[in-house]
């Protein structure tokens, strides 16, 4: 085919494609923020179990989120608490990661978290994130924090009350989730320091295993995600070992099952997706380089070599290309979502980390004028 025949139907496809190569409609205003304290104390392995095979199912829930037709910027940000290895000094929490929309490093953050005995300081874990993350100042924004945990929430000298008020003072919105029966919940707590912010108060059975649903579109979903990651094109100092973090994350996923390996594909199928620090796909898309101007050095090994016109017209290519795995991915995981709901019906009720967190965002993210597709 002739060069000029190929470039008119290739600006026609993007054309057709209407976001393919445009980086999705994200509002201005109006982040959704939500701040996971874990409790990784000795007896919190099942918790995590439960954070790390659920993580890309709450992220695709979160990702139907819009308001006036627009895209809410998603940040997560990830705290452990209660765990001995962290010095007393700093009261046995750390954070892991600030706020951010590098979802593979929040899944990497997790994947690390390791357990053992400790005193676990609630009031503490939630003063420090309110003051330590970047929360975002306007009122349209939907900002919350989920602290999980199985000890009396008023332990440790920082005052669980001092701390939830303080949190409400800047709109922030503090979930309880206690990991055990609900009234030992209420007696340690665990109610009240969700009554102080106005937030939701959850039990869960931690130990409670993840069901392992074998969907018929996950064989062609895992097909899909290969070829998508083909898409992907590492540049920059950084760029080889971001994209190697992808592939990690992916092993991670399917490390956990095939269904899990499926829910971070659609995740990565969404538009909260973005890579733009070392992929120059979403670079592009997000003008965060300059094509044209790149030096050789700062080139993927694909592309050192190519002319300027070159290199816009194979990121184009590259571009179109993903656009269309992941539409073949969304119809996929459409079904599929399906299947797994009829599944879950027919097993009963599974109260786990997922299902709280997902009901809970979803009630407190409609009194914010969002709404889920």
């Amino acid at each position: 085919m002739k060069p000029f025949i190929t470039a008119i139907i290739l600006t026609a496809a993007i054309a057709l494609s209407g976001i393919a190569f445009g980086a999705p409609d994200i509002s201005p205003e109006g982040k959704i923020q939500i701040a996971l304290l874990l409790d990784t104390s000795s007896s919190m392995d099942g918790l995590i179990e439960q954070a790390k095979s659920q993580l890309w199912k709450i992220i695709n829930e979160l990702a139907a989120a819009e308001r006036d037709g627009k895209t809410p910027k998603l940040e997560v940000a990830l705290f452990e608490y209660g765990k001995s290895s962290i010095p007393e000094g700093e009261s046995y929490m750390r954070m892991i990661t600030p706020f951010t929309g590098d979802l593979d490093r929040i899944s990497a953050g997790l994947f690390a978290l390791t357990t053992n005995g400790g005193d676990e300081y609630c009031g503490k874990a939630i003063d420090s994130a309110a003051k330590n993350l970047k929360w975002d100042n306007s009122n349209g924004s939907l900002k919350l924090i989920f602290i999980a945990g199985n000890e009396p929430f008023n332990q440790g000298e920082v005052n669980y009350i001092d701390a939830g008020r303080k949190a409400a003072a800047k709109g922030i919105v503090v979930n309880t989730i206690f990991c055990g029966d609900r009234e030992t919940g209420v007696t340690t707590y665990w109610k009240h320091g969700a009554d102080i912010t106005g937030g939701k108060y959850i039990n869960i059975d931690h130990n409670r295993k993840v069901m392992n649903i074998v969907a018929p579109q996950d064989a062609e979903i895992a097909r899909l995600n290969a070829e998508l990651n083909r898409t992907y094109l590492a540049y920059g100092a950084e760029g080889k070992d971001k994209k190697m973090e992808q592939e990690i994350q992916d092993s991670n996923a399917k490390s956990m099952s095939g269904g899990i390996a499926s829910e971070r594909a659609a995740s990565k199928a969404s538009g909260h997706y973005r890579n733009s620090s070392w992929d120059i796909v979403d670079a592009v898309q997000d003008k965060n380089i300059d094509l044209k101007r790149m030096k050789g050095e700062e080139l993927p090994d694909e592309m050192k070599g190519m002319s300027a016109d070159e290199r816009e017209q194979y990121v184009k290519q590259l571009s179109v290309r993903r656009e269309n795995i992941r539409e073949k991915i969304n119809k996929l995981n459409m079904s599929r979502r399906a299947y797994i709901e009829k599944a879950e019906k027919e097993h009963g009720d599974n109260e786990t980390l997922d299902t709280a967190i997902i009901k809970t965002v979803r009630e407190q993210a409609t009194e914010k004028k969002f709404r889920f597709r």
